[in-house]
């Protein structure tokens, strides 16, 4: 009887450790009993009916799977190696889990075939330089498509990125002889613009050097003319006040020419005039 009892509490003991389950705060669970489903795990300890039950435990961290690269033809008939990633995670809630092992049977393989055959509808569409050009926009629809087809797999998708669009190595040599010559035709116009900046700087530095030397000669010229005109109203001034004396003295010559007696008042401006040309300085009468 001990006997029995002793192999009754070992076969207990080895049932109950044989049971436990541990589930990690990274995954959830699934419990099936005798292949149907029978409830769902959270993270922590769990015991589970060895033979009779069975866990399948669903990681729900951020995975990602690599669309490998592959050769896809674009719209204008070139060859494009193309490469992308998908960033994906499954939910937590208990329907997503249960979705995502029986809606789908891999879904990290159905990941990638989708994204392949996703972009090459994408860029079979676009052409080369386009296809590069608008990465974000082939992320977005690429994106969206996996979204919208992955619904009832439990899972949701990240983000996706692409990884490279690389043409034929001889398309890829044309490319870049037409970027240089597009950035040295870039550096030109630059060019003939700030020569074009300097230049009419120049002009304009010029311009109002030569109002400078204009405006200069004008105040000068004015300044001559005003100088001018005191002189002329000094000399008018001067010739006339003394024209009267020089016609006395021309008819004073002629009468002496012709032993004429004239009698000059000795107050007279005739008679300073002619004692200045004799050298001789009038006096004035004694009162």
């Amino acid at each position: 009887m001990n006997t029995t009892v002793t192999i009754l509490i070992i076969i207990a003991v080895f049932l109950f450790f044989a049971g436990i389950r541990i589930i990690r705060p990274t995954h959830r669970g699934l419990i099936e009993r005798l292949g149907k489903y029978n409830r769902y795990a959270n993270p922590g300890f769990h015991w589970i009916i060895p033979i009779i039950e069975k866990m399948y435990q669903v990681n729900t961290t951020e995975q990602m799977v690599d669309a490998d690269p592959q050769e896809i033809i674009t719209n204008d008939n070139l060859n494009a190696r193309v490469d992308a990633q998908v960033y994906f995670k499954v939910k937590t809630d208990e329907e997503s889990v249960k979705n995502s092992t029986y809606n789908v049977n891999n879904y990290k393989l159905q990941i990638v075939s989708l994204a392949r055959t996703t972009l090459r509808n994408i860029i079979g569409t676009l052409t080369l330089k386009s296809a590069n050009s608008e990465r974000g926009k082939i992320n977005a629809d690429l994106h969206r498509t996996l979204k919208e087809e992955t619904q009832s797999w439990g899972i949701d998708i990240v983000r996706t990125e692409l990884k490279e669009i690389d043409p034929p190595k001889d398309v890829q040599e044309t490319m870049n002889k037409v970027v240089k010559a597009e950035n040295e035709k870039i550096a030109a116009v630059d060019y003939a613009t700030a020569r074009e900046t300097v230049a009419d700087g120049e002009k304009r530095a010029k311009i109002k050097e030569a109002e400078g030397v204009r405006q200069s000669k004008i105040l000068q010229a004015e300044g001559e003319a005003e100088a001018i005109k005191l002189v002329n109203e000094a000399a008018e001034k001067y010739f006339v006040g003394n024209a009267q004396i020089l016609r006395k003295l021309q008819a004073l010559e002629t009468s002496l020419t012709n032993n004429s007696k004239i009698v000059v008042p000795s107050g007279s401006d005739l008679v300073n005039v002619i004692g200045e040309m004799a050298g001789i300085v009038p006096t004035s009468k004694k009162g």
